[in-house]
């Protein structure tokens, strides 16, 4: 998942270079040959003719008026075909119209979308260039002398306010789709209203740029003795029907506005206010409930204490069935640690324990067993060895998997599915390479300095000499950049980069003007020649600057360079290999060289390539090998000194078990072996958290049972055989290590049906680690203790068993006194009382539920995710770039939209419900798709989509007159600025040779409703797909759209494959990564059921994102089914539907309250979190089940009982279970990958302390109170009888 993450943020609009366009604005003008006088009238012309021509070719009119003039019927059907408001006399010469009709046709392909704005468009600049009373509105108020003529230099055009408003109404928001943006960034620089669009178009063009050849000053106001008048045409709405504009190009349509919004909203959380304060409506129900608990609960309390102080009205009520003590208990003297189990020379008068029928089967085999060992502790010791190191022979086998996709996504994940349908039917997402440069914050201000200097672009072109000078080595050939990147135009690579603006070339840089020429490209790359990319194609700024507010990309703090690499379906092609080679010889570059050099010029430098997260992830593997050694060293050490006794001096060369507890370590061990070994013969790949996580897991959960198995051997009198203390030992402990660990399997079982493989992975190889540690602890680790004890016995030395002490005595019995331990007194004298007071009862009762419903409220707070620098070791280089990704990146990860199976025909409505053009359906796909642009923060796209189906409707069209051209024969004709109708040496255009007699591919007629025929769309469409852009037809889809469309021409009229691109916006969280794959899904569930078409999203980090959008119901059914497990567990082996409904409120209240923990320390939640969660419920069940054993086998009421239980197994469960996994626990937080630290550390350590408080804590306080009845009971039987062994 975490390399999805990373890719995501990463993603640039590389499609900006996959179009361009160069729009000169209207620079005809009139000029008269007749008259020197200004004359402002009807039917009389401020300008007429040709009278010059700029060094660039562009024309200069005739600063003369003169009466306007009757055309032949050529130039007047001409005229009339382009300016139909135009009748009558004109003021054009056939030059001056042939040059508007070149001019405009580069417009024409950006507006035909929209008709009224087309039409609106063109007539500004009919009116100005043929209007025959263009002298009312048009003053000449400079001229320049060009070749001994004079020419216009500059001009006033008066055009009321009313017309340019509806002018720039009618066209600020048609689409420019190839872009994924406005028309109004390309021919009017962004402009924001009328005036400033006003402006731009009057600019005065240097040579070689485009614009006007001579300046225009817009106004509305004349003098009312000029005689002059502005210019007032009608204009058309865009929201007129009979124009027909989309709603996409026009959102203020009455159809548009009345059309229901596709975005979905955002769930805002119910909250409440109280005054000043707000609050959240489940925290208020939170505090409520707990309120009314609280309540509930000293109204119980105070009239059970009320009954109880007056005996004589009480009448054994409900609560005080369990307080059996009087009919059960008997006078007897209590050891300060009395056995609950029932010894073989036990006299005639005793306790002992009503069994179940499980439970009764349980300790007839536990006895016989314990028995049967303690005679044979070889035979057992080596048939379970050889089972695991059977197992163990597995490895050879041993692979780990590191791929991202592999770990994180889900075999049958509807998003895998829908990536592998887009790879296969359209192409596979580029391969990114990316730098970032940035500028180190100022210490007086805080802020940092703009990047955009001249020192650091000459560093940029420094950095880029040395990436293009990159040649790895692959199979003997040598790769380079341009060997692998992509390049649309099939002939330079599409870097994105400000070196861009300089054709990537360093001599550049001072020709084109240095850094001032960067900042004008900033305004102007859309339609400044100059600003072009040596890929011909425009650059966006926002795609190579970062740490910019806005549009002012002067105070870019950021150089952001991309590198997009062609990339492949099969990591395993050869393609991608040479890539892969070549991204590691990047990476050294970047940490040898570029590293140094940026660092020396006081920037920072971050890189990555698109195989750097799986080679990190490669290098963690070994990271952590040390705290792995460390890790057992540290609980080897513990074991030794918790298994010992208290020592002595004198004795404790042989009380101490070193020698077991490093047996116990390797058991340990052979039991995380053999379950790898065991999955690796059937072809299961381990992973990193396999390696570095289950180890500690096991360790701390198997330490557990050999304290317990240690401890309970300790407790058996001395006066009984070895056999004998076995054997009782086991009927004791065996029972509840045996629910305990079952308990534990089950729940790690249960994580196995989490879809995400790592984690589904991890819980098969725990699950049976943990069934093999405990089948290990009961044969060989007993076998184990049996050697030890006869070794203590026979007085030989820990460690060295063949050293016997012949000398040593045992004067005070040394060894063989059992006094209580530290832990046992503190139990039973100090912490048992204490819980017993009422008021320290309440106190537990009231906190306890008190956190645990404020857990519940903390819960909602939990957000989904994983972050990506969390997955990867500390000091990964990684971990930079994430860090400023998110903090420069401006623009989002790409979003398709894609089609299956899209009809073409003409019987078919496909076209118009997909399509946003004149004509379109109002809730066509690409029409919502713009809709919901307009609200980013909801559905989280950030612009219209880019779409072939529109560029190629409107590249057809007879109004784009530039673009589907053909031969007299029928074959495809290039525009005029294209080979062979423009030579491309010597750049020289014209309107004859070779492609003078090129005609449009169709007349209107030959068009339905502005449609092609089934036939006419499958000719046309591959012509569309090979055209080049260029100025004179910004459409030509190649590049733009050649994988956009799978189409085989192969004689069916269905399209299998198509996309729509459109970008999400900027996204920095993880739970926008989730919300933007939700929002997007949910608006193309909704388009494919009104539409009836087959529509689905895709981005590529939705295949790692999928999992997130139903992990809460992941979480709650794998919790449920983990707690529903472990209670029938309980309920079978106890027959008590008491005792196990307390431990099932404990493990709830545990699990909550981890959730509680998780939400205050930010801990996501994600398939990691909720295998931790699962696995909690297994780990909780020993703080649970040791206590609720020892408390049904006690006698007395339940204050004594708890007492007895505490003093029996409270020792055992804080030395025995809460020290051993808070010592395994611990070494995890010095691991060198953060996600062990957050995932492991601090969720393992948080379920000990929680584990530790409830078992220790709460469980006994509810015992106290509402305990089930003890199963002891007398028994009178004759001495020769066979004992009843106690259990749970």
């Amino acid at each position: 998942m975490c390399a999805a993450n990373c890719m995501a943020k990463t993603y640039v609009n590389l499609t900006v270079v996959l179009c361009f366009f160069s729009i000169a604005y209207a620079q005809t003008s009139v000029t008269s040959n007749a008259t020197a006088g200004e004359r402002h009238s009807e039917e009389y012309c401020a300008m007429y003719g040709i009278c010059g021509k700029r060094s660039d070719g562009k024309y200069l009119n005739c600063p003369f008026g003169s009466p306007s003039v009757k055309p032949d019927d050529l130039l007047s059907s001409k005229v009339q075909s382009l300016c139909p408001t135009i009748t009558g006399n004109v003021c054009c010469t056939e030059t001056q119209f042939d040059t508007l009709r070149s001019q405009v046709q580069q417009a024409i392909p950006f507006l035909v979308g929209c008709p009224a704005c087309l039409r609106n468009f063109l007539n500004l600049f009919c009116e100005l260039t043929c209007s025959p009373s263009q002298s009312l509105f048009i003053n000449v108020t400079s001229v320049a002398k060009v070749n001994n003529n004079l020419t216009v230099d500059g001009i006033d055009f008066y055009i009321t306010d009313a017309y340019g408003e509806g002018l720039y109404d009618s066209c600020k928001d048609v689409k420019f789709g190839t872009m994924n943006s406005r028309a109004m960034e390309f021919i009017g620089a962004g402009a924001k209203n009328f005036k400033e669009w006003f402006t731009f178009i009057g600019r005065q063009a240097p040579s070689n740029v485009p614009g006007s050849p001579y300046a225009i000053r817009f106004s509305s106001s004349v003098t009312e003795s000029s005689a002059m008048k502005p210019m007032n045409v009608s204009t058309y709405s865009c929201g007129d029907n009979s124009l027909g504009c989309s709603c996409g190009d026009c959102p203020s349509s009455t159809v548009c506005s009345n059309t229901v919004s596709p975005v979905s909203q955002k769930g805002g959380s119910c909250s409440v206010r109280i005054g000043s304060i707000k609050a959240k409506c489940i925290d208020l129900a939170v505090a409520i409930l707990y309120i009314v608990l609280v309540s509930v609960f000293f109204g119980w309390g105070l009239f059970r204490r009320t009954r109880k102080a007056n005996p004589a009205s009480m009448t054994n009520p409900w609560w005080n069935v369990m307080d059996d003590s009087e009919v059960h208990s008997i006078n007897r003297e209590k050891n300060e640690n009395p056995p609950m189990q029932v010894f073989e020379d036990a006299p005639h008068i005793r306790n002992s324990v009503q069994l179940s029928i499980v439970q009764g089967y349980m300790s007839k085999f536990f006895r016989r067993y314990g028995t049967w060992v303690a005679r044979n502790p070889v035979i057992v010791l080596c048939s379970s060895l050889a089972l695991v190191l059977l197992l163990c022979l597995g490895l050879i086998r041993f692979k780990v998997e590191t791929r991202p996709e592999k770990l994180w996504v889900g075999p049958g994940s509807k998003a895998a599915e829908e990536k592998n349908f887009f790879d296969s039917h359209l192409s596979p997402f580029y391969r990114i390479e990316q730098l970032i440069l940035a500028t180190i914050p100022e210490v007086k201000h805080g802020s940092s300095p703009s990047i955009v200097t001249e020192e650091n672009i000459k560093l940029l072109f420094e950095i880029q000499k040395k990436v293009d000078g990159i040649k790895a080595n692959y199979s003997g050939s040598v790769i380079s950049l341009a060997d692998i990147c992509m390049k649309p135009m099939d002939k330079d690579c599409a870097t994105q980069s400000v070196l861009q603006y300089f054709k990537m070339n360093s001599a550049n840089y001072d020709d084109y003007g240095g850094v001032e020429h960067l900042k004008y490209c900033f305004e102007h790359y859309s339609s400044a020649d100059k600003c072009m990319s040596a890929f011909k194609g425009p650059l966006d700024p926002s795609t190579a600057l970062g740490g910019f507010s806005g549009k002012n990309y002067s105070e870019a703090t950021a150089f952001l360079v991309t590198y997009p690499v062609n990339n492949a379906i099969s990591k395993e092609e050869n393609e991608t290999e040479r890539a892969v080679t070549w991204e590691k010889a990047f990476i050294k570059l970047a940490k040898d060289e570029l590293l140094q050099m940026v660092q020396s010029r006081n920037l920072t430098l971050s890189f990555s390539s698109e195989s750097s997260v799986e080679e990190e992830l490669k290098r963690e593997s070994s990271a952590d090998a040390i705290t792995i050694l460390i890790s057992y060293l540290v609980m080897f050490a513990y074991i030794s000194l918790t298994l010992g006794d208290s020592p002595h001096l004198s004795s404790f060369y042989i009380s101490s078990k070193v020698l077991l507890g490093l047996s116990g370590v390797v058991l340990v061990m052979l039991s995380v072996l053999g379950s790898v070994g065991f999955f690796s013969v059937i072809g299961v790949k381990s992973t990193l958290i396999i390696m570095e996580v289950i180890p500690f897991l096991v360790l701390a959960v198997g330490v557990d049972n050999m304290c317990i198995l240690v401890n309970a051997v300790k407790r058996q009198p001395l006066e009984l055989s070895l056999e004998g203390r076995i054997s009782n030992a086991l009927v004791e402990v065996g029972p509840s290590i045996t629910l305990a660990s079952l308990s534990e399997v089950l729940a790690f079982a249960v994580g196995s049906f989490i879809p995400m493989p790592a984690c589904r992975v991890f819980s098969m190889f725990a699950a049976l680690a943990v069934l093999l540690d405990f089948l290990l602890q009961v044969t060989a680790f007993v076998a184990l203790i049996v050697f030890d004890f006869r070794r203590t016995e026979d007085k030989r030395v820990d460690c060295f068993p063949c050293m016997k002490i012949s000398s040593y005595t045992n004067s005070d019995k040394g060894i063989d006194q059992r006094k209580p331990g530290l832990l046992t007194r503190y139990m039973k004298e100090i912490h048992a009382p204490i819980l017993s007071l009422w008021g320290v009862k309440i106190a537990v009762i009231c906190v306890f539920v008190a956190f645990a419903l404020a857990s519940i409220a903390l819960c909602t707070r939990i957000q989904p995710g994983l972050e990506q620098k969390i997955v990867l070791p500390r000091d990964s280089y990684l971990q930079g770039y994430f860090n400023n990704v998110s903090e420069y990146l401006r623009i989002g990860p790409p979003l398709y939209f894609v089609v299956k199976n899209y009809n073409y025909s003409s019987e078919s409505r496909h076209t118009n419900q997909l399509c946003s053009i004149s004509q379109c359906d109002s809730d066509s796909l690409l029409n919502e798709i713009a809709r919901a642009s307009l609200t980013p923060e909801s559905s989280y796209i950030a612009k219209p989509a880019a779409s072939w189906l529109d560029d190629f409707l409107v590249w057809i069209s007879p109004e784009a007159f530039g673009c589907c051209r053909k031969f007299t024969n029928g074959a495809y004709c290039p525009p005029d600025d294209q080979p062979p109708c423009c030579s491309s040496s010597d750049g020289s255009c014209s309107l004859g040779g070779v492609c003078k007699d090129c005609t449009t591919c169709f007349r209107h007629s030959d068009l339905r409703n502005g449609r092609p025929s089934t036939t006419q769309f499958k000719e046309k469409l591959p012509w569309f797909l090979s055209a080049l852009p260029s100025s004179d037809c910004a459409k030509g889809g190649h590049g733009a759209y050649t994988s956009s469309v799978e189409f085989k021409g192969n004689g069916s009229d269905i399209i299998p494959a198509s996309s729509f691109r459109t970008y999400h916006t900027p996204l920095n969280k993880q739970v926008d990564y989730v919300n933007s794959m939700r929002a997007a899904r949910e608006l193309s569930s909704r388009l494919s059921d009104s539409l009836k078409v087959e529509i689905f999203p895709y981005s590529v980090f939705y295949m790692f994102f999928e999992q997130y959008l139903d992990i809460w119901r992941t979480a709650l059914i794998n919790l449920s089914i983990a707690i529903g497990a472990v209670f029938i567990v309980c309920l079978a082996i106890t027959c008590s539907l008491w005792s196990s409904s307390i431990i099932l409120l404990v493990l709830a209240m545990i699990v909550v309250d981890l959730m509680g923990v998780m939400a205050i320390l930010n801990i996501q939640l994600n398939a990691v979190s909720v295998v931790n969660l699962v696995m909690a419920v297994g780990i909780s069940v020993e703080f649970c089940v040791h206590m609720t054993h020892a408390f049904s086998v006690s006698t007395g009421d339940k204050d004594q009982r708890t007492k007895e239980a505490l003093a029996t197994m409270g020792a055992s469960v804080f030395s025995g279970i809460t020290l051993t996994k808070l010592v395994g626990v611990i070494v995890l937080c010095f691991s060198r990958t953060e996600v062990f630290v957050v995932y492991y550390f601090q969720m393992y350590l948080a379920l000990v302390l929680l584990g530790f408080l409830h078992g220790l804590v709460f469980l006994p306080v509810v015992l106290s109170m509402f305990g089930p009845p003890s199963r002891r009971v007398l028994i009178e039987q004759r001495q020769d009888r066979a004992p009843v062994p106690p259990q749970l």
